[in-house]
């Protein structure tokens, strides 16, 4: 009988190698050959980004394919599943907020309200996988048309919850088949979130709310604040308005704002102190949030003093306030004299208190009066730290009554020397990000993804194309990037985030009337996902590897509060560029690494997520 072909040939060479073995062969030979040849194809295909020159050229796709390809042939090869596409997660997810399980944290044994609170510790293990948009998810519509318009499938909100919900601002809101319209302050007539505004300012002797900045409140903390209304409105006064409000399952505060393209986060008065340094803000509004202030022997009313500006003013709206004398609730006016702070005015249900210019009023030994914390408490070891029951920036050299400060949100020399930062350092943190976002722009479109690169014609929209409303800077630094955004004149407003374990520049972030946070980015962030529509990160990949977090963590969690179609741009060394290009293919993302013509080892990954159903 006679024996096959192929056994007399294992004979003489031995058993046959897998098939995937000399596919890997072929794609080798044919990678070296393109390899070797990379340098006649560079003028058409391959990719510059000069900081200098500002002039891009066509990318290096052929040989970036190749090279791409090899890498995966060898990792499947050696039976690496790790190449393999992220799966996307069932539709129970699509609202997903990990940190927030409340079943989980209640079985934990957390109660007394701290099963609502922020519990990362319960989310480390979960397995992998992309939260898809709902069924009837739209694009949200470009500002500031989306400010006023939003798409209902988008969020999570019932009919109900318009009639049970108990803000100012629910009379603002109208369900019109899949549409939500917010009505403008100009159609309306009593009881206006326009009338409100202009009556804090009257308390506040104020001719009208226009004359906030010049009174020196530049930023504001709404604490449950509706569905964003009086934050829209000053916003609209050139005053940074942050909502914050506590987790919610539906009909969530945070991400109503979000999706009309307003300033959000989440965060509660529960068992924590917030994410923000001392002396943060110009005003704390609260308009019926729901605090209990005089809980929990006041430290409510102390953590919104730590926040707080000397000279902020901190504004309660609500009839909860109000006795049937028509003063203000006792224990609420009892602790508002521990912490030092006056009384200014009241009309109707709206009381207003001004934290103290002067920090010997905690140390005088006043009767009663709340003492100052330790020297030496430091900001960046509070975060999401046991609320304290001590009077926190007494001791900063941030001390600087609001009253005292120019309107203009451009820091001076004198104001960098306190935060104890070089002008030349800090100007040429902005003069980089204002050359890097000219060629961003440029990169936001999806001609780069295109096989066949061409010159833009007439026929085609400026980039970027699509709505670019809210943005994240995951390693601000200095706040340059949004200091770009603003000289540009982009209609965008930016969430700077200050990573822990880096220095902390978010007092000054928050000094130039920026929004901004502490984040541990080995954990989720307190937003709901499809919250942002372009995510910026400066280096963040070498702190996260320096301190042994997951990359791939990060970039689904990036995924997870990017919008479908938002863009990704992430700026670090090679090696962690091209580890990050590799993750961000299997999770589906168009993605293109951009090389900086300057001679050094950084690198661009430009990348857009793409609209995933299912």
């Amino acid at each position: 009988m006679r024996r096959p072909l192929f056994h007399k040939l294992n004979l003489i060479f031995g058993p046959r190698p897998p098939w995937n073995w000399l596919l890997l062969c072929f794609v080798s030979v044919l990678a070296l050959t393109v390899l070797l040849r990379s340098s006649s194809f560079t003028t058409f295909e391959s990719v510059s980004f000069s900081i200098k020159s500002d002039i891009y050229t066509n990318y290096r796709r052929l040989k970036e394919q190749t090279t791409s390809d090899y890498l995966e042939l060898t990792s499947l090869s050696y039976g690496d599943s790790s190449q393999n596409e992220v799966r996307i997660c069932g539709k129970e997810r699509e609202h997903y907020v990990p940190c927030y399980n409340v079943s989980a944290n209640l079985l934990a044994g957390f109660k007394d309200g701290e099963e609502l609170d922020r519990h990362c510790e319960l989310s480390k293990y979960h397995e992998y996988c992309l939260v898809r948009p709902p069924r009837d998810y739209k694009t949200p519509l470009s500002w500031p048309v989306g400010r006023d318009v939003i798409w209902n499938g988008n969020v999570k909100i019932s009919k109900d919850q318009f009639l049970s919900s108990g803000s100012m601002t629910k009379r603002l809101m109208l369900l019109e088949e899949n549409q939500i319209s917010f009505h403008s302050d100009d159609e309306l007539i009593h009881d206006g979130v326009k009338e409100y505004s202009h009556q804090v300012a009257e308390m506040l002797g104020l001719g009208s709310d226009v004359e906030f900045l010049q009174a020196g409140v530049r930023t504001v903390l709404d604490i449950g604040c509706g569905f964003g209304s009086f934050g829209a409105h000053l916003l609209s006064l050139k005053v940074m308005a942050v909502c914050m409000a506590a987790y919610e399952l539906t009909g969530s505060q945070v991400q109503l704002s979000l999706e009309r393209g307003l300033p959000a986060i989440i965060g509660n008065f529960i068992s924590r102190k917030l994410p923000f340094p001392s002396l943060s803000y110009d005003m704390v509004h609260c308009a019926q949030c729901g605090i209990l202030w005089d809980k929990k022997d006041g430290m409510f009313l102390i953590e919104a003093d730590r926040i707080l500006k000397p000279g902020g003013y901190f504004v309660l709206h609500g009839s909860s306030l109000s006795t049937k004398q028509g003063s203000m609730a006792k224990p609420i006016e009892e602790l508002t004299q521990k912490i030092c702070w006056t009384f200014i005015a009241q009309q109707e249900e709206t009381f207003i208190w001004q934290k103290t210019i002067d920090p010997q009023c905690y140390s005088s030994g006043k009767q009663g009066v709340i003492a100052p914390c330790r020297e030496g408490h430091d900001d960046i070891q509070s975060y999401y730290q046991p609320l304290a029951s001590c009077i926190g920036g007494t001791a900063s050299k941030r001390w600087v009554p609001i009253q005292n400060r120019s309107s203009s949100s451009q820091i001076t020399p004198a104001e960098l020397e306190i935060h104890e930062v070089q002008q030349d350092e800090f100007y040429e943190d902005f003069e980089s990000a204002r050359i890097a976002l000219r060629n961003y722009w440029s990169l936001l479109t999806p001609l780069i993804f295109s096989d066949h690169p061409k010159r833009p014609g007439d026929e085609d929209p400026l980039p970027p194309y699509n709505m670019i409303r809210n943005v994240m800077d995951m390693n601000a630094n200095y706040g340059g990037l949004n200091a770009a955004f603003l000289e540009a004149g982009k209609s965008v407003w930016v969430m700077n985030v200050v990573p822990l374990g880096t220095r902390n520049t978010l007092p000054l972030i928050l000094d130039q009337g920026f929004a901004g946070v502490l984040h541990d980015w080995c954990e989720p962030f307190p937003t709901y996902p499809r919250t942002y529509d372009l995510v910026h990160a400066n280096g963040l990949l070498s702190i996260l590897i320096s301190e042994g977090c997951s990359m791939k963590s990060l970039l689904l969690e990036i995924d997870r509060i990017l919008r479908p179609e938002g863009w990704v741009v992430l700026s670090d060394t090679l090696g962690l560029i091209e580890k990050s290009r590799t993750i961000a293919t299997q999770i589906r993302w168009e993605a293109r690494v951009v090389d900086l013509e300057n001679g050094s080892d950084q690198r661009l990954l430009v990348c857009q997520k793409p609209f995933v159903r299912k």
